[in-house]
């Protein structure tokens, strides 16, 4: 049985943040609109707790491209990637983040990295040529961008007690993730085919429902829909660290646009290798053996009971 006052494998800092929370909350009425307008806040509060690195990572990269001096002795990519590394210390240091998640969030890293080189290499984009702290064209804070995501992911896994019905097979979703790690490389020099590859996921993922806890209630959600939401505020992300100048697509070069919709596939795709990432150390867990308890995200009537 699920611990009612809250997940039982929080970091030590989490735990002490949700109780004062909890004590808050559990003030304001339970049903009507102002039960809902509860609901919503704490989401909104778990899902920017949840990108907490991310968020600053962002924070950082947007404060530099306005505030950054442009004849500072210290290039700005160096300072970033140094504000990067300072951010993921406080993390771990501040109990925000366990050990055993880091190891998810440097594998992120080596992965990120590794394609940044390759995509880099073929001309998909470009970092500014200033640093020391880099490896070819590929400044080291370009990682960490990576490992954002799974810093995102393991975090949101537990602060919304994430469970799965009908998840794949886990060696199912690993062959899945090699196939588009290795389409990011081969579709330059082979067919792109990750329109097949969307449509494998759509098979693969298509029957699997994910049930997350916000405060009183479950509610649950197509897997699928929870891999575009995240792609999709992925590339609201990409279109300020762009803006920011972080790194700039070929198109971009002349002056800053939106970045393409048509990101939003790659995005998606990239859904796939993160989760399976995460699934190293956080297998996807099946619902309480306790009354279904979710409201369906996709406009069902509620029928979330508290717990």
């Amino acid at each position: 049985m699920h611990n009612p006052s809250g997940p039982a494998d929080l970091t030590t800092a989490e735990r002490a943040i949700d109780a004062r929370f909890r004590a808050l909350l559990a003030r304001l009425p339970r049903r009507g609109p102002a039960g809902w307008l509860t609901e919503f806040a704490v989401f909104g509060l778990k899902q920017a707790w949840a990108c907490v690195f991310g968020g600053a990572m962002l924070a950082v990269i947007f404060a530099a491209h306005l505030w950054y001096p442009p004849d500072a002795a210290f290039a700005r990519n160096d300072f970033l990637t140094l504000a990067a590394v300072a951010i993921q210390i406080a993390m771990v240091a501040g109990r925000l983040e366990t050990l055993r998640e880091l190891r998810v969030v440097v594998l992120f890293h080596l992965v990120g990295t590794a394609m940044e080189l390759f995509k880099t290499q073929v001309g998909s984009w470009s970092y500014a040529s200033d640093g020391l702290l880099r490896l070819g064209a590929v400044p080291l804070f370009s990682g960490f961008m990576y490992a954002a995501v799974g810093s995102y992911l393991v975090r949101v896994n537990r602060l919304f007690d994430l469970r799965f019905t009908r998840y794949p097979r886990r060696w199912v979703t690993a062959v899945l993730a090699a196939a588009v790690y290795a389409n990011f490389f081969t579709n330059h020099y082979l067919p792109d085919v990750r329109w097949l590859l969307i449509a494998a996921v759509a098979l693969v993922f298509g029957r699997c429902v994910m049930q997350f806890r916000i405060f009183r209630f479950r509610w649950r959600m197509p897997l699928l829909l929870a891999f575009l939401l995240v792609a999709f505020f992925i590339w609201l992300a990409e279109n300020i660290a762009t803006w920011s100048n972080a790194w700039l697509y070929p198109s971009q070069l002349g002056g800053w646009h939106l970045v393409s919709p048509a990101k939003l596939a790659s995005w998606f795709l990239l859904m796939i290798i993160s989760v399976v990432l995460v699934t190293w150390i956080s297998p996807p867990q099946p619902p309480d053996d306790e009354p279904a308890t979710a409201a369906d995200a996709t406009g069902a009537p509620p029928a979330a009971v508290p717990r």
